[in-house]
């Protein structure tokens, strides 16, 4: 094949999937096309339709191989899934992590699980260990569970769509699913506890190519069969790949979307603590990075309702010198704070532009939580929607003292998948210089603080 100029990625997102063309001169998206991603409530158990999102897909690469035409395919996918398939297809539905199991599944998972020392896992809420979801599919519905054949991660599901070749990849794998030893760099002990060996396809690198397009998709969609389709890559990590190859550590990144996610590049693993959410994710290298996590999207949209309308200098300074604040957690059972009840501080804001600057202020307390929760240090970068707010990215200044960059041009996750194909694009710049807050942040930012110990 010639040299690789525009990539295609598939990127499944839990909130909303899109599929994008990512120019490999500039870094930059010049095509995009995205999709809510639905949870179906029928059948088994609530799970992603994804027969439309597949739909979808083929949809955008029909249109993206008429112009701007790509040359190759990655994907990029949340890490929360599993896929079980049997000859045909799908042997069982792909389950929706937010789903709560009975509390007798709940407990028995609980009780065979690897410990912490082993996976560098917490146990989270509902299938986010992506351990908990097979167990669940395998014990409550052992009649369909006989017929799988082969289980894949989530991005590689896309993969096997599209070639017909079926494949796991680290980044999946090790990230809080309790299946993996970062330490190691093997399965953990729960593989075999649940018998899951010979059904798990083998593992390849992010970096490999897998194969070209099935003939009859190749045509379908207009393109040459020989388009090669990458392996693919677990979506916060996508985002920490275009820094690992381009910085030295210590640095830290912070991979905002419905989850915000923490890399700890250059971190150590001693001391991360299961119950405030930090773990061990695996990098497309296979090593593992201390990572932490909250629901910082969700949050934010439900702090702001859903409206976008950010303040004014004027409105922040007075959000900050009346100290209107909210603590943690407005999602519960994840992040630095699991079990705290969300409160408002001094009244909650009833003016759309109030309750984005509380809204912004209240994701960066979080983030700088999780940071030193993993002993980061060096500049953070931040990828994603939380890069074009510049409250928080202000307030992030302040509380960590440290240089803050935000990313321009293709998001993270879109980014570090194309750059699976080979490419390395040239260094983007951190855009304009963020600066703290100042003294009024930091009284407010106390007051958090001394309200929450």
């Amino acid at each position: 094949m010639s040299a690789v100029h525009r990539v295609a990625v598939l990127d499944i997102g839990k909130t909303n999937a899109k599929v994008v063309v990512v120019d490999t001169n500039t870094g930059m998206e010049i095509a995009r096309r995205s999709t809510p991603n639905k949870v179906l409530k029928n059948g088994l158990y609530p799970h992603y339709d994804v027969g439309a999102l597949w739909t979808f897909c083929i949809d955008a690469l029909t249109e993206f191989a008429a112009a701007p035409g790509f040359d190759a395919i990655s994907v990029t996918a949340h890490g929360a899934a599993a896929v079980l398939l049997d000859e045909q297809g799908l042997a069982m539905p792909v389950i929706d992590y937010e789903y709560i199991y009975p509390e007798e599944v709940r407990l028995a998972y609980a009780a065979l699980r690897p410990s912490f020392s082993e996976t560098h896992s917490p146990l989270q809420s509902g299938g986010l260990n992506v351990g908990a979801q097979i167990h669940y599919q395998k014990t409550q519905f052992p009649t369909e569970f006989a017929n799988v054949k082969t289980i894949v991660t989530y991005a590689q599901y896309w993969v096997w769509l599209l070639t017909g070749i079926a494949r796991n990849e680290v980044t999946s794998l090790g990230c809080h699913t309790d299946l993996w030893n970062p330490q190691t760099g093997e399965y953990s002990s729960l593989v075999d506890t649940l018998e899951l060996r010979p059904l798990l396809a083998p593992i390849a690198s992010a970096f490999d190519a897998i194969g070209g397009l099935l003939p009859q998709l190749a045509a379908r969609i207009g393109v040459d069969s020989a388009v090669q389709v990458y392996c693919g890559i677990h979506d916060s990590n996508a985002s920490l790949l275009p820094h690992l190859m381009t910085r030295s550590a210590p640095f830290s990144v912070i991979s905002t979307g419905t989850w915000v996610v923490a890399f700890a590049a250059g971190g150590a693993l001693d001391g991360l603590d299961p119950a405030r959410d930090t773990l061990a994710n695996v990098d497309a290298y296979g090593k593992a990075v201390p990572s932490a996590r909250f629901m910082g999207g969700r949050e934010f949209d439900q702090l702001t309702l859903g409206n976008s309308a950010a303040p004014d200098a004027a409105t922040l300074a007075r959000v900050m010198a009346d100290q209107i604040m909210v603590l943690p957690s407005i999602v519960q059972g994840s992040g630095p704070f699991p079990d705290r009840q969300a409160v408002w501080i001094n009244g909650e804001p009833r003016a759309a532009p109030e309750r984005y600057a509380a809204a912004s202020l209240y994701a960066a307390m979080m983030t700088e939580t999780s940071l030193r929760l993993i002993g980061a240090s060096g500049p953070t970068i931040v990828e994603g929607p939380f890069a074009r707010n510049w409250i928080y990215l202000s307030a992030l200044r302040s509380l960590t003292t440290r240089e803050v960059i935000a990313t321009e041009g293709s998001t993270g996750t879109s980014l570090g998948a194309a750059l699976l194909a080979g490419t390395l694009f040239p260094s983007q710049s951190g855009g304009e210089t963020i600066f703290p807050l100042g003294p009024d942040f930091d009284l407010y930012a106390k007051h958090w603080w001394d309200n929450i110990t």
